[in-house]
């Protein structure tokens, strides 16, 4: 779908980890997201870390703080899972981030969203048949990833549909995943061939 790039970060194996690495490996293999590891994809089959977690080990200390911000928008806010991922999934389409891509299309579908769903958030339109916040949401990530902001419209609207609380979820959730997505492009983690 997205352009292929060449690799500028080869994975590293798990026993090649210095100390500070290796905690961040086990912070991100033994935390939340290993309940879903069969759903978003953490490792590859030798147990190095994939996409954004490869990233995150070049600077160990800032990657566990930011594997922990992004844990609690998987797994620690008032959105649900679908609103989580079409928000993502609104992101990587405007950013033609196709490891984010590759990596939440079988947790949307797991969660009950359609591969239609599914393709018009990746081209930056509301699904149809989804609930009214899951198209405010929808809608408002895309606007928020494009234009870096809401206009006092969209702000309004926001607020009357999810409240502050969801709003702000909604917005960290776009900035993490904005920043997964810058971190990718630069860095471009080896991707195995048994992904995507």
């Amino acid at each position: 779908m997205f352009e292929k790039l060449p690799p500028r970060l080869d994975l590293l194996p798990p026993a090649d980890l210095a100390p500070a690495q290796r905690a961040l490996y086990d912070a991100i293999t033994g935390g939340p997201r290993a309940s879903q590891a069969g759903m978003v994809p953490i490792t590859d089959s030798d147990g190095r870390l994939l996409g954004p977690f490869a990233v995150m080990l070049i600077s160990p200390e800032v990657g566990e703080a930011l594997q922990q911000v992004g844990a609690k928008i998987r797994f620690g806010t008032a959105l649900t899972g679908r609103e989580r991922e079409l928000a993502i999934l609104s992101v990587a389409g405007v950013l033609r981030c196709d490891f984010e891509r590759l990596a939440h299309e079988p947790a949307a579908r797991n969660l009950g969203l359609a591969q239609a769903q599914i393709d018009a958030a990746l081209a930056g339109q509301i699904p149809d048949g989804l609930s009214a916040d899951e198209a405010m949401i929808g809608r408002l990530a895309r606007v928020m990833t494009a234009d870096r902001t809401l206009s006092d419209e969209d702000y309004s609207d926001g607020v009357a549909a999810l409240g502050r609380e969801r709003l702000a979820e909604l917005t960290w959730l776009v900035g993490y995943y904005g920043a997964l997505a810058l971190a990718l492009a630069v860095f471009r983690p080896a991707l195995p061939e048994s992904f995507g």
